[in-house]
């Protein structure tokens, strides 16, 4: 069976977070925006674990929501990494395109499964 979508994009996003987190922390000595990306950018796939091995709809639901949360976190920290120059326009466009993909389709995972739920 082919794994989802969203798990291997998760996994993705999540390693990329966490080669960014080695060059900020070794490369421009940055430590405190940078953990705080790497907590939200990893939690993302792990949510979506948990979610697939959800106990209900509404759980699944919820675990994928939290995820969704974590997507716009980590949002956040990648535009204020970029914003106070630790990361440069290419860096920046590139893991946020993938970001990007990955909270559209938490968002149509979440739609349809409530959907689908009624």
């Amino acid at each position: 069976m082919a794994k989802p979508v969203v798990r291997e994009k998760s996994f993705a996003f999540a390693l990329r977070v966490v080669k960014l987190y080695q060059y900020l922390v070794e490369t421009k000595r940055e430590f405190v925006l940078s953990k705080q990306l790497l907590r939200s950018g990893t939690a993302i796939g792990a949510l979506v674990r948990e979610a697939e091995q959800g106990e209900s709809t509404a759980d699944f639901i919820h675990k994928m929501a939290i995820a969704l949360k974590e997507a716009h976190e980590s949002e956040y920290w990648i535009d204020l990494l970029h914003q106070s120059s630790y990361l440069d326009d290419k860096g920046h466009d590139s893991i946020k395109t993938d970001l990007t993909e990955l909270l559209k389709l938490l968002t149509s995972i979440i739609k349809t499964t409530k959907a689908n739920r009624s």
